[in-house]
């Protein structure tokens, strides 16, 4: 039995480090995917043949126990412990070529991708030959991917490749996830091509917001990020230093750009030069509250705006990485200005979660 499954990268419309928050955001699949072709062996061996980063991988299943982790992210094995914590059992094991077109370590969920799709590749692949659907691909890739390492991610990524189009998804009190149907235009993906270093950029923020919430909430203990008004908290002079506050008022102040930004993508006449505005003041707090922009990156958005793009932003966990411009117009135009800034440009537009082909 040959099986063939894809998912998408992602890009995220607003809400950028705000999931692990636990407030919503709205992510959107692209036309950038990654490809699962494979099939059955006769053995217990896990071949994994991976020719875009010239890598093959090999490990031997272990009559159905837990296998060990030998490396970071050791996601093609958190993947089967995971499978097989709810019940399903590999009695042999497969071999399997990844494949696809998603700029890698860029920003665009390329590793969650890869998760989502071999989490429903691998579950076909078990002795009950499972189809999941696309909520609960999105649902296990998460735990396999972030829970298993200890990581500080949230959960967008898994669930916005995985489920696909356009989602508003939210993680507090339950989670949530709503499609959305905007009459969109094209998109212009640019690729900084500067290396980025999502932990540490992750670790910093998250760790950063949740010290300042601790701290407002020992003299405000109904203090929460979800219905906080700034003009509301009252705390003693320079109880939080210059940087706390910048760092919480552009927390703030993305978590209320996001719930604008939702009521233009529901309307049926969509707003194309209001959406493009929120963008772009979306990436303005992101550079300079939460400092994880870089001057390359800003000069491709500046470019792309001068070629006619309405708006846009940073893309991912930042300090490098993808920018994307919003460009239902002069598509082409301002995909040849971020080229001329150094990025590398791809013009996408919204696509399918997993599917198989």
């Amino acid at each position: 039995m040959s099986i063939h499954i894809s998912a998408p990268g992602r890009i995220c419309l607003f809400g950028e480090h705000q999931d692990y928050l636990g407030l919503p955001v709205i992510a959107a699949a692209i036309s950038k995917r990654v490809h699962l072709k494979g099939a059955l062996r006769k053995d217990q061996k896990v071949v994994l043949h991976l020719p875009d980063v010239g890598k093959k991988e090999h490990f031997v299943l272990n009559h159905n126990q837990p296998l060990a982790y030998t490396q970071p992210r050791d996601y093609f094995k958190s993947v089967l412990n995971v499978l097989m914590e709810r019940g399903l059992t590999f009695s042999q094991g497969f071999e399997v070529t990844v494949q696809g077109n998603i700029p890698i370590n860029s920003g665009t969920s390329s590793s969650s991708a890869l998760v989502v799709a071999y989490v429903g590749f691998a579950a076909a692949m078990s002795d009950q030959q499972v189809v999941y659907n696309q909520k609960t691909i999105g649902e296990i890739a998460y735990q396999a991917e972030v829970l298993c390492f200890g990581e500080p991610g949230g959960m967008m990524d898994q669930y916005s490749t995985a489920v696909g189009n356009v989602i508003y998804l939210a993680s507090q009190p339950e989670i949530f996830i709503e499609t959305l149907h905007p009459k969109l235009g094209k998109f212009v993906l640019g690729d900084s091509q500067e290396p980025k270093d999502t932990l540490t950029i992750l670790g910093r923020l998250r760790g950063g917001v949740q010290q300042i919430v601790q701290k407002i909430q020992s003299i405000e203990p109904s203090f929460n990020l979800q219905n906080a008004v700034l003009t509301d908290i009252h705390l003693p002079k320079h109880f939080l230093n210059a940087a706390e506050t910048l760092l919480l008022e552009g927390t703030l102040t993305n978590r209320d750009l996001l719930r604008a930004a939702k009521k233009v993508l529901e309307t049926n006449d969509l707003n194309h030069q209001l959406l493009g505005k929120l963008l772009s003041k979306h990436h303005v707090i992101l550079r300079d509250a939460q400092k994880i922009s870089t001057p390359k990156i800003d000069k491709m958005l500046e470019m792309a705006m001068n070629a006619g793009a309405l708006g846009g932003k940073i893309n991912g966990s930042g300090g490098g990485g993808c920018m994307f411009a919003y460009a239902p117009e002069n598509t082409e135009q301002v995909a040849a200005a971020i080229e001329s800034a150094g990025g590398k440009a791809y013009i996408i537009d919204m696509d399918a979660g997993v599917q198989f082909q």
